[in-house]
């Protein structure tokens, strides 16, 4: 598979998955995986936190420079309560137990996604 082609597919399934995350499926998610939030996203009000992961999931501002892999793998959201820039990011993992990295994050089969969100002053 071209690489182009692989940095599509891995974009596509990272956008079904963020744009997904929140909503109750029945039957089989497109890949598997989970989202945490850090410290400093939890300690924020539930509306507030409600209102950044709506934020996250409809996020289409991918450009050249911050998306250069065309993975659609990091993101930068603002909401008006929470004074400094949100980030969101992915990590591939071969599994649930997250204990080694995936080898092809393109194959939901061989991949376990982990979503991120952190205030940037976690980063």
């Amino acid at each position: 598979m071209e690489d182009d082609d692989k940095a599509r597919l891995i974009a596509g399934l990272n956008d079904q998955f963020r744009r997904n995350f929140s909503m109750p499926m029945f039957g089989k998610r497109g890949s598997p995986g989970c989202f945490v939030s850090t410290r400093g996203m939890t300690a924020l009000p539930p509306e507030t936190q409600i209102e950044i992961w709506a934020a996250v999931a409809d996020f289409k501002d991918f450009s050249e420079d911050n998306d250069p892999h065309g993975e659609h793998d990091f993101g930068v959201v603002t909401v008006p309560q929470v004074s400094e820039s949100i980030f969101w990011k992915f990590d591939y993992y071969a599994g649930a137990s997250c204990d080694e990295g995936s080898e092809d994050p393109s194959d939901p089969a061989r991949c376990y996604r982990v979503l991120t969100l952190m205030l940037a002053s976690e980063y």
